[in-house]
């Protein structure tokens, strides 16, 4: 891009420096003429304009705010018809933000006094912010998260993951072990959401239910498969919001079960054959090397066998969709990258003061990642509808698929 002519209207100008809203407006002004410029040379043409070199066209455009030091600002960020623009203004301005916003955090919920993260983002930006200032910055980013944590899900989300990590939390004199449970969906539409986090004292029937629960009340529907490790309690809580919603357990974290339940020696041979048992291409065909492999270790390790046996049904339900669906799905790996980014924040701090500051971290750390989920589509949902109106057609009771019975 050459240059950029921006222009500021005479309205602006008198408040321009007379307060901080002032210069939040002419960051707006000035953000979504570069915009207009990038997509302008995106396309190779003008709005309207008749050109052969174009080579798209533009689809209106979508809000969004961008928070700076400066306030937030409203962004309206243009779409073309093939999707196929992607604004770098985000890239390169809200990395240094985010990492300003993330580094407070940090200092706060460490316990850092005022003082020092006042001294510390001089050094960051160039400018001393006093006490009220940084504690002003909290209760903004408090408002943030709990606006991200608690918006409406007014769309179906056939597919939910679920996945929990463990913090260290004050409370008082003592330091406990907090749960901190992630909920992600994928839409019918197949975008992917960050549904919520909730912080608990453990992964019981009663702190999945209350989760449930609480997503329930916020809109959360149309769930057929809910995807995670064999938590305590998940499965029967499942059963309960999610009437006729199927249980796929992780074959990851299966996996690592059967291997644990094995001998060292033994344990490469037996991974390699529990592997084509979910590699299978059907589930008759998964059947048969089921049998292969427990008659193969029923006697050197037997109870690897029993582990797979075990799990073995709920670990291949992903079986029942169509084809496409089922590497995604199968496993809660998408959770756990999510966690990874989480867990890279959360070993700096180690011990957070109280649950406020843990839940103020990871929730801002999600809701950004939550942004990133909506600029693509994670699943082409086409064949997945066509797939449950048939399932459905045939079923008067309208269920896509039936949860077993919980043991």
């Amino acid at each position: 891009m050459a240059g950029i002519d921006i222009n500021v209207s005479k309205e602006l100008l008198p408040g321009l420096l007379g307060s901080q809203d002032g210069l939040a407006k002419l960051v707006e002004v000035v953000l979504n003429q570069i915009l207009e410029a990038q997509v302008t040379e995106a396309l190779s043409a003008e709005r309207h304009e008749r050109s052969n070199e174009r080579t798209g066209y533009r689809n209106g455009h979508r809000p969004r705010t961008l928070y700076t030091r400066v306030g937030p600002v409203n962004l309206l960020v243009p779409q073309t018809r093939d999707g196929s623009f992607s604004p770098d203004i985000f890239k390169r301005y809200q990395r240094s933000e985010q990492a300003f916003v993330l580094a407070l955090m940090e200092m706060v919920v460490q316990g850092v006094s005022t003082r020092k993260v006042s001294a510390i983002t001089e050094e960051l930006c160039g400018a001393s912010f006093s006490k009220s200032t940084v504690s002003s910055l909290c209760v903004g980013l408090d408002a943030r998260v709990r606006a991200f944590n608690e918006r409406l899900l007014d769309a179906a989300y056939p597919f939910v993951l679920v996945d929990a990590l463990f913090i260290q939390s004050r409370q008082g004199d003592r330091v406990l072990m907090r749960t901190v449970l992630i909920v992600s969906g994928v839409r019918s539409d197949g975008i992917r959401e960050i549904l919520g986090v909730k912080i608990g004292n453990s992964e019981s029937f009663a702190t999945w239910d209350e989760t449930f629960r609480w997503l329930r009340d916020r809109g959360l529907k149309g769930v057929a498969f809910v995807i995670s490790d064999q938590h305590s309690g998940l499965r029967e809580a499942v059963g309960k919001h999610f009437h006729g919603a199927t249980w796929q357990r992780c074959q990851v974290h299966l996996m690592r079960n059967i291997l644990g339940s094995c001998g060292s020696k033994i344990r490469a041979e037996v991974a390699a054959e529990a592997k084509l048992v979910f590699q299978a291409a059907d589930l008759p065909e998964a059947r048969r090397r089921l049998t292969a492999f427990s008659e193969r270790f029923a006697k050197t390790a037997p109870k690897a066998v029993a582990c797979l046996e075990a799990g073995f049904e709920d670990a291949m339900a992903v079986m029942a969709l169509p084809e496409k669906y089922r590497k995604r799905l199968r496993t809660t790996n998408m959770q756990e990258r999510l966690n990874e980014e989480v867990r890279r924040r959360e070993r700096v701090i180690r011990i957070f003061p109280n649950d406020e500051s843990a839940l103020r971290l990871i929730g801002a750390l999600l809701a950004e990642k939550n942004d990133q989920w909506l600029e693509r589509r994670y699943l082409d949902m086409q064949e997945y509808h066509e797939w449950a109106e048939a399932r459905n057609s045939s079923n008067p009771l309208g269920n896509v698929v039936s949860l077993p019975s919980c043991s």
